[in-house]
């Protein structure tokens, strides 16, 4: 009896074959996830701000002579305003100088000119030992983190594979979030030191953060839809074949080229192109567009998370709690763990549900919050954990919904020609939202001459703005899960958003089933409407 021969050369084949797609398929991931490492930069500049402002020696150094302060000196509501809110001034008009620097120099350079802009922020504020270097370090700061905040969304955007593109987005809300949790350990950390490296480190680090980025971006390639946009067909064909880890003759690259340079020359004839037609009313709902985006990114400032990021360890530390700073990193790493989650579900739940799903809980969380912190007492032990526990979900209920899928949303809907200068105008508007809720919080919650004194009432505040949000999210964001950018272009021209999760169906179908679906002016090749479906499947 014979014993059969294995082939093992073909099966070697197989497994190197298999190998070879894991690789190629890990490349695609790296190359487009990396420049939501921006984000880390973002969420550590805004969160070490909240610790600093606890700290003894920066106190000291920045603070006014006050007998009645433990330290023997304090920081007033004018100036805690000013410090605290000046970092946002700068980031939106670093958000607006983005859309120009992305069209220009492309989204690849003007990231490592961030980086640069933001060293020089942190370079000054390390050094100040005056109020006024101090500030104007974190102005710079700001612009460098607006510039981010623009491009490097839009760079993933414009890099990552449809059917990952959620995901990858989502990185860039998930490096904030890593951002915030590094600014509270090291917080943490230095704040008992009795001299200026209480806050110098916790300060500088931020090079590093900048320094890993710039690096990075060095080697990674320009995204394929500005060469498109450039008139640089070869060289965004050698992108796309990078970023998908694809031979450049691969239909796949090729396909998706192709299908850039007719979104594109669609677009040149409507004639789009400046900040004013992004407020023109047309066929493909550009103004509509640009007020989604502006107001989702009002509307993810107006949830009130930045109360916790900015003013968290005063809150808890005039609540009674007992060590504010090892709560604020309990509260990071689960909007930490949360943002992870969102990645993974954003391509799965789509955005609409999560938006919607979202807001409800936070609503209920901040009205929860409120009426907890006004009814215990400073010395309830339970109250205080009932208090940090209604806060944690509330956090993780923002990191797993409306942190991440605003700027997937933005990302995503606006078409190549308006691209830049449509982010540009939504992290703007997030910004100013920023800033303005920086600079006001102090005077809202503080007891001193001319202030509110809502204390913990601002949660009720809070909470009615998350039931705004609840209703916008409802009635104005479109379902764009699993679609291409053009193929979101599509669906705006033939939907609204109550009528997008069944539209954004037939176009998914409609692709699957026809390898070439392209739509030109006045003509329809992949139709929309409901009697087209028997042609379609009877196609496949």
């Amino acid at each position: 009896m014979s014993v059969p021969r294995i082939n093992s050369s073909r099966d070697d084949s197989i497994a190197s074959a298999g190998a070879t797609r894991i690789k190629a398929g890990a490349s695609r991931v790296v190359m487009t996830a990396f420049a939501a490492f921006g984000g880390i930069l973002f969420g550590y500049d805004t969160g070490t701000i909240s610790g600093i402002l606890q700290m003894d020696d920066w106190m000291r150094t920045f603070g006014e002579p006050d007998k009645s302060s433990a330290t023997g000196y304090s920081v007033s509501t004018s100036r805690e305003s000013l410090i605290v809110s000046i970092l946002s001034a700068g980031t939106f008009l670093g958000a607006l100088a983005g859309a120009i620097a992305a069209d220009i120099l492309g989204r690849r350079m003007s990231i490592l000119l961030s980086c640069v802009v933001f060293c020089l922020g942190v370079s000054l504020q390390t050094a100040g030992t005056n109020l006024v270097t101090f500030v104007v370090g974190r102005f710079f700061a700001g612009l460098g983190v607006g510039l981010i905040s623009t491009l490097a969304p839009m760079y993933q955007a414009e890099c990552a594979p449809k059917s990952t593109r959620g995901a990858l987005v989502s990185c860039y809300q998930w490096a904030i979030t890593v951002g915030l949790l590094l600014a509270a350990i090291v917080n943490n950390a230095t704040k008992d030191r009795p001299d200026h490296s209480s806050w110098r480190i916790s300060i500088s680090i931020q090079l590093v953060w900048a320094a890993i980025l710039f690096i990075g971006m060095l080697w990674l390639p320009e995204t394929p839809r500005w060469l498109i946009l450039k008139n640089r067909k070869e060289q965004a064909v050698e992108s796309m074949s990078r970023l998908r880890a694809l031979p450049i003759h691969d239909p796949t690259v090729q396909n998706e080229v192709d299908e850039m340079v007719s979104a594109l020359q669609e677009e040149l004839v409507m004639g789009q192109g400046s900040y004013v037609d992004c407020f023109r009313s047309a066929r493909n709902k550009i103004a509509l567009r640009t007020f989604t985006s502006i107001t989702l990114q009002a509307c993810q400032q107006l949830t009130g998370i930045n109360f916790i990021t900015y003013y968290g360890i005063t809150f808890f530390a005039s609540a009674g709690v007992k060590d504010p700073f090892l709560v604020q990193i309990g509260i990071s790493i689960v909007a930490t763990g949360m943002t992870f989650i969102a990645m993974w579900v954003v391509d799965r739940c789509g955005r609409r549900p999560l938006l919607i799903g979202g807001a409800a809980v936070m609503c209920l969380c901040e009205f929860l919050i409120a009426i907890l912190a006004l009814t215990i007492f400073v010395e309830n032990v339970a109250g205080h954990k009932a208090l940090i526990g209604l806060v944690c979900i509330y956090d993780g209920a923002f990191a797993a919904t409306w942190g991440p899928v605003a700027w997937v949303v933005t990302g995503e809907i606006f078409p190549l020609k308006v691209r830049a200068k449509g982010i540009a105008l939504s992290a703007a508007s997030n910004w100013l939202w920023n800033w303005a809720l920086a600079f006001a919080t102090p005077y809202l919650v503080n007891n001193g001459p001319g202030d509110a004194g809502l204390s913990v009432k601002v949660f009720f505040l809070w909470g009615s703005t998350c039931a705004g949000c609840l209703v916008f999210a409802y009635f104005c964001i479109p379902e764009t899960k699993g679609l291409s950018l053009e193929q979101v272009d599509l669906l705006y021209q033939n939907s609204t958003p109550l009528t997008s999760p069944q539209h954004r169906r037939q176009l998914v179908t409609c692709r699957e089933n026809i390898p070439r679906c392209e739509e030109g002016p006045g003509e329809d090749k992949c139709p929309s409407s409901p009697e087209v479906e028997p042609e379609v499947k009877e196609s496949g």
